[in-house]
């Protein structure tokens, strides 16, 4: 499909801008993400007109059903703190399902790397897993990792760095430039939207619960109804050799972060040892 660049420019800037407000809906009103992310799930029965392969189902399932029963049910519990059955969702099995699921999708997208033969993608979203924030929370300070605040909104805070996330956001729209290239286009908006809310809050600990929410609404949106194609469908810039050059730039710039990122575990266990 032969589109005109202005008009990726005036759609994609678009989506960045209304999943931007997407996400502040959805941190701002917890209750309300809740209900409309477990609504959600009753979206099913059009899942099949759109969805083909094990990686696509994979990919909803592995995205819808934890933003709606363990996001925004744990994000409820914490904020309110009720007794009973709430307590359920307020243990650390949340948080480490969540961290489960973080590494799921970036391992779903690996293993579908080396199936098309993008090794060099595929070692850095390898590398992306072994670097993401552990798992800390009754950690001091910003490494205790993972939490879910107390007072609204009630937030999920990652602290992963600004490098993670940016290394995360060049590895996984090189990813879908290879896996499905006509895509490309939706997927760099959610990419940079997710990007940018943490930048422009100055809080980068926002990065996953904002790529929760925009990874959540596209995969909603494609699982039923295909809006992107006809006003942002990428395909005419497909190149093999491109992707194979993007693969090898991140695996260049993975590499050096994965001994970066140990060399700090070091230091950091060092200091835990000395302080006890």
């Amino acid at each position: 499909m032969n589109i005109p660049i202005w008009q990726y420019a005036v759609s994609m800037i678009s989506y960045i801008l209304i999943l931007l407000l997407i996400i502040e809906v959805m941190r701002k009103y917890p209750k309300f993400a809740a209900i409309f992310w477990i609504a959600s799930l009753f979206t099913f029965p059009l899942w099949a007109n759109e969805l083909e392969g094990w990686f696509r189902w994979a990919k909803t399932f592995s995205v819808l059903v934890p933003t709606a029963l363990v996001v925004g049910l744990a994000r409820l519990a914490y904020l309110n703190q009720k007794p009973g059955w709430w307590k359920f969702f307020r243990k650390d099995w949340v948080l480490y399902t969540l961290y489960g699921v973080l590494m799921l999708n970036i391992l779903e997208a690996s293993f579908k790397d080396l199936a098309l033969g993008n090794y060099f993608n595929a070692i850095s979203g390898f590398i992306l897993c072994a670097t993401m924030p552990l798992f800390r929370p009754k950690a001091k300070g910003k490494r205790r990792g993972w939490l879910f605040t107390t007072k609204k909104p009630g937030d999920l805070l990652v602290y992963t760095s600004s490098s993670w996330n940016f290394l995360y956001t060049i590895w996984n729209i090189a990813f879908v430039y290879a896996e499905n290239p006509g895509f490309a286009a939706s997927s760099l908006s959610i990419l940079l939207a997710a990007e940018l809310y943490p930048i422009l809050k100055r809080r980068p600990e926002l990065y996953v619960i904002s790529r929760v929410y925009t990874l959540a609404i596209h995969i909603l949106i494609r699982s039923t109804y295909d809006i992107f194609t006809p006003i942002m469908d990428s395909s005419q810039f497909a190149n093999e050799k491109v992707v194979y050059y993007w693969g090898i730039i991140n695996f260049a710039l993975h590499v050096p972060y994965l001994f970066w990122f140990y060399y700090k575990e070091y230091k950091y266990k060092k200091s835990q040892r000395s302080e006890t």
